[in-house]
């Protein structure tokens, strides 16, 4: 990556600090605050099917717990583990880790621990709107998404990253906050699929309309449809390419 990008966008933010700051603060206290989608966070799909089933681990921030969706069948995990299963052929037995507005250093130190405890075939990290947000530093964005990666992987996981989502279209924020966040997300993105690469695992950009169908009520997180075309582009790409 370009440093002189992250330079130029820390830049813009400072210039434009006398106005961003009141604005964030504004937008946060007037946000419509959702909760996780209700329901056990673990199942399994495709229970008619034959075969081992495969075990699928989605791990990250509010989207992982299904928030916009009243339960986690309808959420990225459920549509997810539903899609695979159709592709492959066979049961999903999935398990969904997260936390409404973690970022990924916290959840290296508060999610990954909860995982160990099971092996898993296929894990999905799932980060970037909380990183955006609370401006974290590529280097720490880079580290704690790598050190999660490379723990999952050891264990015997095929790991990959669900591309950090275009803030400039969240409904939610206003125009100038959507634009400043839509370049620091991008900036997190290009980091993330460099990492993707270096490690060997997969990279999958959100392919998404961000129309009112596509997100809930609160603007900002998906909405069944969302939740559903996100999860079948998922299942899709080719991420998980040793189970193809």
């Amino acid at each position: 990556m370009n440093p002189l990008r992250a330079y130029a966008w820390w830049l813009t933010v400072l210039v434009l600090s006398p106005v961003l700051v009141p604005l964030a603060l504004r937008t946060r206290r007037q946000a419509l605050r959702l909760p996780p989608a209700e329901g056990p966070r673990r199942g399994l799909a495709g229970a008619d099917l034959a075969g081992e089933p495969l075990r699928l681990l989605v791990l990250g921030e509010s989207t992982v717990v299904g928030v916009g969706v009243s339960c986690l069948r309808a959420a990225l995990v459920g549509q997810l583990a539903e899609a695979l299963a159709v592709r492959q052929g066979r049961p999903v037995a999935w398990r969904a880790c997260g936390e409404n507005g973690i970022t990924a250093a916290q959840a290296c130190e508060r999610l990954l621990p909860q995982v160990l405890d099971e092996p898993f075939d296929l894990a999905l990290l799932v980060f970037g709107v909380n990183d955006a947000s609370h401006l974290t530093s590529l280097r720490r964005w880079r580290v704690a998404l790598g050190n999660m990666a490379e723990v999952l992987a050891r264990r015997g996981a095929q790991v990959a990253f669900s591309g950090v989502p275009p803030l400039q279209h969240f409904s939610a924020l206003p125009w100038l906050l959507r634009q400043v966040l839509g370049v620091r997300a991008a900036l997190l993105d290009t980091c993330l699929r460099q990492l993707a690469a270096r490690l060997g695992a997969g990279h999958h950009p959100l392919s998404l309309e961000f129309s009112a169908d596509y997100l809930a009520v609160d603007g900002y997180h998906p909405s069944n449809l969302g939740y559903r075309v996100w999860a079948e582009g998922l299942a899709a790409s080719g991420l998980f390419g040793r189970f193809e």
